[in-house]
């Protein structure tokens, strides 16, 4: 159960009281937990999700369309569409920390769901709603710039890694790129996992994550980082 000092603690990581204390509740709040009171039952996410990815495409789009003048439709598109998919919001989710505060019901808690990217997305954007309807536009604008759209290189670059890295080895002789499991542990629902990155048969980097795809995109992103600096060392 979310405390009054679990709630003023998130107010104070994103920069905003609420007016309406409810809105934050139901933002945090999964289906799974609101189906399971049987006394002051609480809505859940779902309305406020709907609206926030709305706000979320407006203020993402627009800040693409001025940021980048001569880019063409279709680029932009898959710009955005990177920026605001589930993985990235997750990404920029866990940077506040955000899975500590979602309500979830004891079955999903115990199947690992406050960790699952699907759940930890939607509560991003069910968050930004509920700051559109307490704040109005500016203040779900400003979250959205500095929670989502900061160091937008560098979150781009994350997100779309294994691309990257894959355009850049096909650049190298032989230009063979593989990715190895070598480490799984943990219970069914809350597992990790370690991948190492190989180039031309050689591991040059190695990440983790809660999924093998999760650890395979931090593989990629620190092969990409070490790869650009042995460039910039010739």
């Amino acid at each position: 159960m979310i405390t009054k000092y679990s709630f003023e603690q998130l107010e104070e990581k994103i920069g905003y009281c609420y007016k309406n204390k409810e809105l934050l509740k139901q933002a945090l709040t999964h289906s799974s937990f609101a189906n399971e009171q049987k006394i002051n039952k609480s809505e859940d996410y779902e309305r406020l999700e709907f609206l926030g990815d709305a706000v979320l495409e407006l203020v993402s789009s627009d800040f693409l369309f001025h940021a980048n003048p001569q880019m063409p439709e279709g680029k932009l598109t898959r710009l955005r569409a990177s920026m605001v998919c589930e993985p990235a919001l997750a990404y920029c989710a866990r940077d506040l920390k955000l899975h500590e505060y979602i309500r979830l019901g004891k079955g999903e808690e115990m199947t690992g769901g406050r960790h699952r990217d699907s759940i930890i997305s939607d509560v991003m954007e069910a968050l930004i709603g509920s700051l559109y309807l307490d704040g109005g536009f500016k203040v779900a604008h400003d979250f959205i710039y500095k929670f989502v759209l900061s160091d937008l290189e560098d979150k781009i670059l994350f997100y779309d890694a294994k691309t990257v890295l894959q355009e850049m080895v096909q650049e190298l002789p032989q230009g063979s790129l593989t990715y190895k499991l070598i480490k799984e542990e943990g219970p069914d629902h809350d597992k990790s996992f370690q991948v190492e990155a190989y180039v031309n048969g050689e591991a040059i980097s190695r990440g983790a994550g809660r999924t093998k795809k999760a650890a395979e995109q931090q593989a990629a992103y620190n092969a990409i980082l070490l790869l650009r600096g042995q460039e910039e060392n010739k």
